[in-house]
């Protein structure tokens, strides 16, 4: 009795085997158009689009470049493009501006904020007390996301530290660069570029890891993939293919890095010495489904407090997160 019990568990798991694999099979590409920025968010599709070049993916994918998301909105909105990777909070605003008719399909890049020097007196947050640092993005992103960091390592921004507020990136190289000492908040892959530039500049402090410090269950997001709501209800099966390839090729970014910063020179996305260099403190990811959501909404909501119109002047209802059906 034991014997056919055995037998008729093992015949009904090479037919449960047999049946996803003939409804993988089953499921029909299609052409899916997606747009990126140029930067760490597009770095985890060039794996993908390779793949794709070489007729090795379930979907056939066309991947633009734009130097702007100003440049990808309308385009997404218009249904040019099917899937873009851009800002997580504007993927929030775009969001509430259409009522719902962009949604998340993951997270693809975590905090790329480092807090460079010049010198070697700061190892914590307690050590830029009384300093002054210089930064671009004054009433946007990164100033919340610097607040933010400093106020919960109990720092006061406005009295404990002097922010000084470049509109640029190159504008504070150059001050590091005529100065004997200096400290700065740049992204990746900024930092790498200004290594070379500004001899003995360290990155002290990573602020996508101070934000995991705090345990709150929220991560620093950089950049996100959105997908047009039409699109990802008409076509399910490949969304659910997309997102497979998708997070192949986001491992193949970390681990064969070299060849990932070829293809990120290749698709124009960053020059390859500079990808090389970078992409290991890009924090290229792919984070989906529930968790997702639970990083997605601590960190919109920490953006919202400090400018609801960060976000679209409020935080994205439950639809706003995909799930795969």
């Amino acid at each position: 009795m034991k014997k056919i019990i055995c037998l008729l568990t093992v015949l009904t798991l090479i037919l449960s085997f047999l049946t996803a694999c003939k409804k993988d099979e089953s499921v029909e590409g299609v052409d899916i158009r997606i747009g990126g920025l140029k930067g760490p968010t597009s770095i985890g599709l060039v794996n993908l689009i390779d793949s794709s070049d070489k007729g090795e993916t379930k979907n056939k994918y066309e991947l633009t470049v734009y130097g702007s998301a100003d440049e990808v909105t309308p385009k997404l909105l218009q249904g040019e493009l099917d899937i873009a990777a851009v800002p997580a909070n504007l993927a929030s605003v775009l969001y509430n501006n259409t009522e719902g008719k962009i949604k998340i399909l993951a997270i693809n890049t975590l905090g790329v904020l480092y807090i460079v020097e010049k010198g070697d007196s700061v190892k914590s947050f307690a050590d830029l007390k009384g300093k002054t640092i210089y930064a671009s993005g004054k009433g946007s992103v990164p100033e919340y996301n610097l607040r933010y960091l400093l106020k919960e390592n109990g720092i006061d921004p406005d009295n404990d530290v002097t922010l000084e507020w470049k509109s640029e990136p190159t504008e504070i190289v150059a001050l590091l660069s005529q100065s004997a000492t200096g400290v700065a908040m740049l992204p990746q892959p900024y930092v790498t570029v200004a290594q070379t530039q500004v001899e003995g500049l360290r990155m002290a402090l990573d602020l996508n890891k101070a934000w995991e410090d705090l345990k709150t269950g929220s991560l620093s997001v950089t950049g996100v993939l959105v997908v047009r709501s039409e699109f990802a209800e008409q076509y399910p099966d490949q969304i659910a293919a997309f997102l497979k390839e998708y997070k192949t090729s986001t491992e193949k970014a970390n681990d064969d890095v070299a060849k990932t910063a070829e293809l990120s020179e290749q698709f124009g996305i960053v020059a390859a010495k500079v990808a090389e260099k970078a992409i290991p403190y890009c924090n290229i990811t792919y984070i989906d489904g529930d968790e997702m959501k639970t990083v997605l909404e601590g960190y919109l909501n920490v953006l919202f407090t400090q400018n609801p119109k960060a976000v679209g002047g409020k935080l994205p209802e439950a639809d706003f997160y995909y799930q795969s059906k």
